[in-house]
C-alpha cells in the first residue's frame, strides 16, 4: 500500500502542477472524475496555503496525514489548486454542492464558524472558478 500511495502523491503532486487543481480521496488513491459541483473547502481552518517555493511532495503528505480523518468523510475530498494569481498552493478538506446560490451561502457560512474566509469556489465539469 505504501508504494502505492507514493505513486499517488507523485500523480498528484503532477496533476496539480500540470492541471491547476485535483480532486482525490487519498485513503483510496484514486482521483475524482469532474463533477458538476461548485467546490470549495468544508474546513477552512484546515486549509493549507503555501507558497511556489515549497517542496511539494512532502507538503502534500504532510497535509493528508494532519486531516486524514476529515478527508475520509463520505461528503469530503483532498482538494488542491493553485491561486493563478498568487502562485500559491491550497490544499483543502473539500465539499462540493451543485447549486450556485447554495454553495456560495454555504462556503460564507463555513468561513465564518471557522473564521477563515473562503476566497474561491471551483467547477471541476465547467472548468470555472468564482471567487466570493
Amino acid at each position: 500500500m505504501k508504494t502505492a500511495f507514493n505513486a499517488y502523491l507523485k500523480e498528484l503532486a503532477a496533476r496539480t502542477l500540470q492541471n491547476g487543481g485535483t480532486a482525490s480521496k487519498p485513503a483510496t488513491c484514486e482521483f475524482l472524475p469532474d463533477q458538476d459541483v461548485w467546490s470549495f473547502p468544508k474546513y477552512p481552518a484546515k486549509t493549507a496555503i503555501l507558497p511556489p517555493t515549497i517542496n511539494l511532495l512532502s507538503e502534500l503528505r504532510d497535509f493528508i496525514t494532519r486531516n486524514e480523518a476529515f478527508l475520509n468523510e463520505a461528503d469530503c475530498w483532498l482538494g488542491t489548486w493553485i491561486n493563478p494569481q498568487t502562485g500559491n498552493f491550497y490544499f483543502d478538506v473539500a465539499t462540493g454542492i451543485a447549486d450556485l446560490e447554495t454553495a456560495k451561502r454555504k462556503a460564507i457560512q463555513a468561513g465564518k464558524a471557522d473564521g477563515r474566509e473562503i476566497v474561491a469556489m471551483f467547477n471541476a465539469k465547467r472548468n470555472k472558478t468564482i471567487f466570493l
